[in-house]
């Protein structure tokens, strides 16, 4: 069972109908239920901190003192941001000896300074190396739909969807450095955004690659996403008011971003075009060739293999035996990456985020479907390592372009009530941010109506 949105919540604490602890109660319930995932959503749970900040939430708010329109709501957070005093494993148990963080990463601390109660850490892809959100030392949450079948979450934010959509947490944290925000999200029916990077400061949140990660919000709604990306980014929490949906030129690229859909997605984001053109937009296909060239510079060096590889060589050397073999292999991946062609990638970054601005100028944002294909089964990912590594592309494929040209993005959902989850994806321009949660905002006011 879901919770409200944070709008929701919070006007319920402002008019006395709930209070922080009752909202912080209902969430240890769930997370602690024996037929609920909480046991592989969560690997770390704040019971008594979490309902003793409830309790100082609700005194203040009687005295009149209310830090934010977030002040009171519990939420979660991906388990590689450091919390002073606790170790960040990054999902790991590898750094099961680390020493302890010294103090809060800047975005908890912003978050906590809005008035938000933690109530535990999330679950996720090893070391946040992939899109599937499996992992073996904690186990993987099972996405909401088709439950009884057994489906992936989505990575690498893969504990904190499944906080949301069960109602563990009002919303929660992650991290975005190929889709690991934006991914899950889609596949297990919420909303999630990654911002410019830039935007939201890195501190203090484990790498995966310090050239594309991003850290973003998951939640029920675009404006739960833009209440807590201002938290994050240090502004001012409000919603960035909607636009008109008539007169929007959308992009739509026929550049990779449509190739070989899944049933399911294909029909709910033709339906989802339809629903934006019969509301007065206007949507334009187009050649977005700057993809296919970020593809094929991918294929001789890569960002995320490069980078996750020079930071964890050591450990592999010494601690190779305790990495989830997936990630491992991954990982060494990097180590055949030669120093020419990762120099060589860096200048094709720089140029293609130029020619993709002059691209995609005329219109007001781009749309493509988040993930090409639905919620493949836990059963199937673990069946070979082929079908593994093959999925897990295909899950990466729409949203890590935008990682290398740092554009922020918003899942939205798509998809009919009943049917499998299908994301819409709204691209903006870099440090457009706010254009993105004013569109997206139109965008899902007109695809609740049409769900049915």
């Amino acid at each position: 069972m879901q919770m409200k949105t944070l709008a929701a919540l919070s006007a319920d604490l402002a008019a006395g109908h709930t209070t922080s602890e009752n909202l912080v109660r209902d969430c240890l319930d769930r997370i602690s239920h024996p037929d609920g995932e909480g046991g592989r959503a969560f690997i770390k749970v704040y019971a008594e901190p979490a309902l003793a900040a409830a309790r100082a939430a609700d005194a203040s708010r009687s005295a009149g003192l209310v830090a934010s329109p977030l002040a009171g709501i519990p939420i979660s957070i991906k388990d590689l941001f450091d919390i002073g005093g606790e170790v960040t494993r990054a999902g790991s148990i590898v750094l099961n000896d680390a020493s302890p963080a010294i103090c809060d990463a800047p975005t908890i601390s912003r978050l906590r300074a809005a008035g938000v109660i933690l109530v535990g850490r999330t679950n996720m892809t090893e070391f946040a190396y992939g899109a599937n959100g499996m992992n073996p030392h904690y186990g993987t949450p099972r996405n909401p739909w088709d439950r009884a079948t057994g489906r992936i979450p989505g990575g690498s934010t893969s504990g904190g969807a499944v906080s949301v959509t069960d109602g563990m947490a009002a919303a929660t944290i992650g991290s975005d450095t190929g889709g690991s925000v934006r991914i899950p999200s889609a596949l297990c029916g919420i909303t999630g955004f990654k911002p410019t990077q830039r935007r939201v400061p890195l501190e203090g949140a484990f790498p995966l690659s310090f050239s594309r990660d991003s850290i973003g919000p998951l939640g029920l709604s675009v404006g739960c996403c833009a209440w807590l990306d201002a938290a994050m980014a240090g502004q001012q929490i409000t919603l960035p008011p909607p636009v008109a949906v008539k007169g929007l030129r959308l992009g739509v690229p026929t550049t990779i971003m449509l190739d070989g859909l899944a049933e399911e997605v294909a029909g709910a984001f033709s339906r989802a075009l339809t629903t934006l053109s019969a509301a007065g937009a206007e949507i334009v296909e187009f050649d977005f060739a700057e993809l296919a060239r970020e593809r094929d510079g991918s294929t001789r060096a890569n960002f995320s293999a490069v980078e996750a590889y020079a930071l964890h060589r050591e450990r592999l050397q010494t601690a190779g035996d305790k990495f989830d073999r997936r990630v491992y292999m991954r990982l060494m991946a990097g180590a055949a990456m030669t120093a020419a062609d990762y120099v060589d990638l860096v200048k094709l970054r720089s140029a293609l985020m130029a020619s993709a601005n002059r691209t995609t100028a005329r219109f007001d944002a781009v749309l493509a479907p988040t993930v090409p294909v639905i919620a493949p089964t836990v059963a199937e990912m673990e069946s070979a390592d082929e079908v593994f590594f093959r999925v897990n592309s295909q899950l990466l494929r729409n949203c890590a372009p935008f990682n290398v040209l740092d554009r922020p993005g918003l899942s939205i959902p798509c998809h009919r009530n009943g049917e499998a989850p299908v994301g819409l994806m709204v691209i903006g321009e870099t440090m457009g941010d706010a254009k993105v949660f004013s569109i997206g905002q139109a965008i899902e006011t007109l695809l609740l109506a049409a769900r049915g």
